[in-house]
């Protein structure tokens, strides 16, 4: 089987649940100041011979006791059992013994180096015992031998789109080499809806709901009752404004333990919409009951305080800021109007943290807007993107840095440049 039950094993074992993204869910518009990693090189540029010992077949992981000198602890030798060692770190793996997959597919690489199945056999056991560092290289390897192997190609979108905490590039990096397994027909026919899933997780997360709605259905095209799919195109609804079917769609996950919490808070934010506040407030409860790490209880300030943060803000920002926001109010509102989600196509994010309404500085006003510009900062989204009141505070100052990016003319992707995504 090898890596064609990868995605779905881990769906099972709470050590492969997806993490939640590192800088809160701010939607496309938001102003989180997103963390950036190297991993865009990771793949691209390894070196054939990276890795060291583990590409010679003695894999070893280092500790560095108190003394300073590195312990090296080899891993057992394979006992394939009379398979060839490829195919007994397969078999290892399918069974769950990690340890030992890893043992076989290191011998595996040792004996045949230019074989991208085993480097990728190396880098799905790694991966599942946590080695994330060496599973990257080990992917890397594998695909710069094979760029088209499908077994490397889930195992890397798996890595970087579920188990490692979320960044944008490591999502891009998901999506791109899932969408590389979708588009080749020599892709076997049973890996298909594992590589449409973390296509569906990817585009989520980097908030392009569309496609992940068109993955998440090939999913369930495939497999009617996976959970996973149906939440991701739960979540695509939601971001896409669809809210009737949203709402129905996380109704239908609230029996489901792995996802409930998720499917309350999506409740609350959909019944928040329609001015059911009691019964919104119910399901934010629930979802804090059942995830109090993920769902905390935010730092909301009053209008009037929420008010003042801003004006706070407004003064603190530079003079050339200040200048070019003359004539151009700024407004605190509590959710986004469907209107404002709506104008936009695809529609912006029902979880955005601000909004710039009107042409960029240097366009002339069409006579649309009354008045031509102005800004929007919402109190109860930008309070659940953080957690503490000081956090608040920046968030607020980096939404409206955002915003006036917009005002000045950039869009989302030069915004996401300068870390204002």
């Amino acid at each position: 089987m090898s890596r064609r039950g990868l995605l779905a094993v881990c769906l099972l074992l709470a050590s492969c649940k997806r993490p939640p993204p590192a800088v809160a869910d701010a939607g496309t518009d938001a102003g989180a100041q997103a963390t950036m990693t190297a991993d865009a090189g990771t793949l691209a540029t390894a070196s054939l011979d990276a890795g060291g010992a583990s590409d010679s077949g003695l894999e070893a992981s280092l500790t560095s006791p108190e003394d300073g000198v590195a312990e090296v602890h080899p891993l057992a030798v394979c006992d394939a059992r009379g398979d060839a060692p490829l195919d007994a770190a397969r078999r290892y793996y399918d069974e769950g013994h990690y340890e030992e997959a890893l043992s076989c597919a290191a011998q595996a690489a040792a004996l045949e180096p230019d074989l991208a199945a085993a480097h990728a056999e190396r880098g799905a056991a790694l991966a599942f015992l946590h080695r994330e560092p060496e599973a990257q290289l080990a992917f890397a390897r594998a695909l710069a031998i094979d760029p088209g192997d499908p077994d490397a190609l889930l195992g890397a979108a798996h890595l970087y789109a579920v188990q490692l905490p979320s960044t944008r590039e490591r999502d891009e990096l998901g999506a791109l080499y899932a969408e590389r397994g979708l588009s080749q027909p020599s892709t076997p026919p049973e890996l298909v809806p594992s590589l449409a899933l973390v296509a569906a997780m990817a585009f989520n997360d980097l908030g392009q709901a569309d496609q992940a709605l068109e993955r998440a259905a090939i999913v369930l095209a495939r497999e009617p009752g996976n959970l996973e799919a149906k939440y991701e195109k739960a979540l695509a609804l939601f971001e896409l404004c669809r809210f009737r079917e949203a709402k129905a769609a996380f109704a239908s996950l609230l029996t489901d333990k792995e996802r409930a919490a998720h499917a309350h808070q999506h409740l609350g934010l959909l019944l928040e919409r329609e001015g059911r506040w009691k019964q919104a407030q119910e399901h934010f409860d629930r979802a804090r009951t059942l995830e109090p790490q993920d769902f905390p209880p935010p730092p909301l300030p009053t209008p009037d305080e929420f008010r003042a943060q801003v004006t706070r803000a407004l003064a603190d920002l530079p003079e050339d800021m200040r200048k070019d926001l003359e004539g151009v109010p700024v407004a605190t509102e509590e959710i986004p109007s469907e209107d404002d989600l709506l104008a936009n196509q695809p529609p912006l994010s029902p979880t955005i943290l601000g909004l710039f309404r009107g042409p960029s500085l240097g366009e002339p006003c069409d006579g649309t807007e009354t008045p031509c510009r102005s800004v929007a900062l919402y109190r109860r989204n930008l309070a659940r993107a953080v957690r503490t009141p000081e956090e608040l505070r920046e968030q607020i100052r980096v939404t409206l840095l955002h915003e006036i990016g917009h005002l000045r003319g950039e869009d989302d992707e030069e915004l996401a440049a300068r870390g204002l995504e």
